[in-house]
């Protein structure tokens, strides 16, 4: 990266927007490499345009991905400055008491650098492979994450609810961030948005959600905040809202981009899923650039850029020449 374009994603940085990256964690069997991974996390907190790096939760999935709390863990390790998250937590299928231990645990380790998102996982959600039933989730989702707080803030918790019961229970150390790292959610139908509205500190639009169907969401996120007397943004007090973009950049050929971004969103899907593929931001450069301008139009006041495959070498042009022209 030139020292222009430094300069240039250093503007783009200050006018008030944020962009993160994804952690590296998708690995064959066999395939981590320490080395690789460390340098990848040098580069990044080199660059200084991305201010966090975010992983997801999937146990049971077709591509073969690392836990994001151990993922997590190790790039805390190599970093010392980069926010680290995950998008989402899906907490309806986690103890709340051992998630919040091990939240408390790493913002600890990593100097108050935790963000978290949490999700109920949706009613299709595999709950009998976690010894669970999917009735009431909802329930059991606000439930958690109500005694995570507790956890997270008072002394000692006595807890009677329908899911979960505790007497006189203490966790410590609690998080390094008061009273905890801020909690992002995600979530499509209305209802939904509302309610993670009052539970949690910032909306994260999901990769899957067209820019159209962002803009609807940031909608009711705007009312829901301004009923409450709240706005908007990342200052104190505020709540921000986030946009995951899955990106595929192709300099010579933006329809090459468009159908290895396809195969690989069907790999991930289990099929071809249109919808899905219209909310992905592939092609040249600049055809890149307006895909990811309209998302930020459409009310994101972050971007995760996350690409499907050569992560590294997208996160360089991505620097170089996307976040620029962003400015």
């Amino acid at each position: 990266m030139s020292a222009r374009a430094g300069r240039a994603a250093a503007l783009a940085y200050d006018a008030g927007m944020r962009f993160a990256t994804a952690i590296p964690q998708n690995y064959a069997d066999g395939s981590f490499s320490p080395d690789d991974f460390r340098s990848y996390f040098a580069r990044v907190e080199e660059l200084g345009v991305y201010e966090s790096a975010w992983t997801q939760e999937s146990p049971l999935s077709r591509s073969p991905q690392l836990a994001p709390l151990e993922v997590m863990t190790y790039a805390a390790a190599c970093t010392t400055s980069l926010r680290l998250g995950c998008t989402v937590f899906v907490t309806t299928v986690h103890s709340p008491v051992h998630l919040a231990k091990s939240i408390a645990s790493l913002d600890q380790i990593s100097g108050g650098r935790v963000e978290v998102g949490v999700g109920s996982g949706g009613p299709r959600r595999e709950f009998a492979a976690f010894g669970m039933s999917g009735d009431r989730y909802v329930a059991r989702f606000t439930e958690g994450l109500t005694l995570m707080k507790e956890l997270w803030t008072s002394p000692s918790v006595t807890f009677e609810g329908k899911f979960y019961r505790l007497s006189d229970a203490r966790m410590e150390p609690k998080p390094f961030q008061k009273p905890y790292p801020r909690l992002w959610f995600g979530g499509s139908a209305e209802a939904a948005v509302r309610r993670g509205v009052g539970l949690c500190d910032g909306f994260f639009g999901a990769g899957s959600s067209t820019t159209t169907a962002f803009a609807s969401q940031v909608a009711v996120v705007r009312e829901t905040l301004a009923v409450a007397g709240r706005s908007a943004g990342f200052g104190h007090g505020e709540f921000p809202i986030a946009k995951r973009v899955y990106i595929g950049i192709d300099p010579a050929d933006g329809a090459r981009a468009r159908e290895r971004m396809n195969a690989a969103l069907a790999n991930i899907y289990g099929q071809r899923i249109p919808a899905i593929e219209a909310a992905a931001v592939t092609g040249t450069v600049g055809e890149c650039v307006a895909g990811v301008r309209a998302v930020i139009d459409a009310g994101a006041e972050m971007i995760l850029f996350t690409p499907l495959w050569e992560l590294t070498g997208h996160m360089e042009r991505i620097a170089a020449e996307v976040i620029p022209a962003l400015g």
